[in-house]
């Protein structure tokens, strides 16, 4: 009796032996599963945080090549209105100068029209 006695001991002893092995095993499996989960998250996290620092690189950029556009679009917009009151002189000046074309050609028109009044009075007394 106490041999079968042992036997279940050590049979016993073997089981919660092979259980605690498998949940040693189980846990290690586990453990390394988790941690690769982890690695795998820290380099997207990694990955993420470059891109968004390339991103805010790029948007500085650009934010500040339109600040130079913007400010050559200033420049060019002032030069324009330079441009334009110009223009607009050059056009008033280019009326002034018509509307005094007008009134030399008709004092012209009128003076020939005298003329031929002249040369026809001249001819009529000279006959």
């Amino acid at each position: 009796m106490e041999s079968l006695f042992k036997n279940r001991r050590v049979l016993l002893l073997s089981l919660i032996t092979v259980f605690l092995l498998v949940f040693n095993i189980s846990s290690c499996i586990n453990s390394c599963s988790q941690s690769s989960g982890r690695k795998k998250e820290m380099m997207q996290r990694l990955d993420a945080e470059e891109k968004v620092m390339k991103l805010s690189q790029e948007k500085s950029a650009l934010s500040e090549k339109l600040k130079e556009k913007e400010r050559e679009m200033e420049e060019e917009k002032s030069a324009h209105q330079v441009t334009k009151k110009a223009l607009l002189q050059e056009q008033l000046v280019c009326q002034s100068v018509k509307e005094d074309l007008q009134k030399v050609t008709k004092l012209k028109e009128a003076l020939e029209e005298d003329l031929k009044k002249a040369l026809k009075n001249s001819k009529k007394a000279k006959k």
